[in-house]
């Protein structure tokens, strides 16, 4: 047990905590000194009340501080979701991250099993033969010989283990739905990220400013889903050029239709991997035009390409080329070589 923690619980349950007390109160938790009640009472307390950019900033700041670091290339960008929408969609962000790989960006992607969807990132690649379960060497050959590489939260943040077994009883979102997204291993400095809240795309933009971030799109559709949403309105809060900008978005701006979301609605891990192959494979529909939305999308945040049209065309032909299903290959290989 944790006397220093105790006043921080207090503190966080009647006002927002500094970001330094923040620091403080996550150290705690990441160095196992917390029984399961003081972090199970710490985390409710700031969602029932509302995290603020300086709590999410300092909880941040100590778990990259605690991570087993990624050196990657200039430039990378890392594309995810938080998870928690449950909205259970096909694997939008995965495919979207081989096809912006294909056109020459490195892509440092973080993330885990499902969350509140039936197959997460972590899932649908184990079903197209990548070996997640990776530690930062093999993620450091992949990302320069391969230019895309998977990061296994668990593989490279040890110290949430101590807070693994509460989240899990609780059930609910907590604090790290916002700071997976938020910590990722190789420190990218770019990211197109989708939140399950419209009310945290902008703490979570000035959080990635206050952290350093130098471009970078938090996105949630007006459909729920974590992501740039094909099916209509997307909300936007655009960090860059050091302020952050709200915007909304429509698939009609990069020349892409509407659909509906049953359209792009996942399921088990064998079928969301079967359907993420058919896409990368160059099947037409819903989920491609999604995966040519979010993948422009970031083509313009890695500052690659002058418009919506040429990024479209770009992934477009990064998947109808064959390339993007390489990256895959290439991953798998490489990844199951270190089993």
């Amino acid at each position: 047990m944790s006397d220093a923690l105790k006043p921080l619980i207090a503190a966080a349950a009647d006002r927002p905590l500094t970001r330094a007390e923040a620091e403080a109160a996550f150290d705690v938790l990441f160095t196992g000194e917390a029984t399961p009640s003081q972090i199970g009472g710490l985390l409710m307390a700031l969602r029932t009340r509302g995290e603020t950019v300086d709590e999410i900033a300092g909880a941040a700041a100590t778990m990259r501080a605690k991570c087993n670091p990624v050196a990657a290339p200039a430039g990378a960008i890392d594309i995810v979701g938080t998870g928690g929408s449950g909205m259970k969609t096909l694997n939008i962000s995965t495919a979207t991250c081989f096809a912006v790989a294909a056109c020459g960006v490195a892509v440092a992607k973080h993330g885990n099993k499902a969350a509140s969807s039936k197959s997460g990132a972590a899932d649908a690649l184990g079903q197209m033969g990548v070996n997640v379960m990776v530690g930062p060497e093999i993620v450091e050959t992949a990302l320069s010989q391969i230019g895309i590489a998977f990061m296994m939260a668990p593989m490279h943040h040890p110290a949430i283990r101590h807070v693994m077994p509460t989240r899990m009883e609780l059930g609910t979102r907590t604090i790290f739905n916002i700071l997976g997204p938020l910590t990722n291993p190789a420190g990218v400095k770019r990211q197109l990220t989708g939140t399950f809240s419209r009310a945290m795309v902008r703490p979570m933009a000035e959080t990635l400013l206050a952290l350093g971030s130098e471009k970078a799109w938090l996105v949630h559709g007006s459909d729920g889903t974590d992501e740039l949403t094909i099916t209509g309105t997307s909300y936007v809060a655009a960090l860059e050029n050091g302020a952050v900008e709200d915007r909304e978005l429509h698939p009609e701006v990069a020349g892409l239709p509407v659909h509906p979301i049953e359209a792009i609605t996942g399921g088990t891990p064998e079928e969301n991997g079967a359907a993420l192959r058919a896409v990368l494979s160059g099947q037409p529909g819903a989920y491609r035009d999604s995966v040519l939305f979010n993948g422009a999308a970031a083509l313009i945040v890695a500052d690659k390409v002058a418009d919506w049209a040429e990024g479209v065309e770009r992934i477009a032909e990064a998947i109808d080329s064959g390339r993007a299903m390489d990256k895959i290959a290439a991953l798998a290989t490489l990844t199951s070589a270190a089993e």
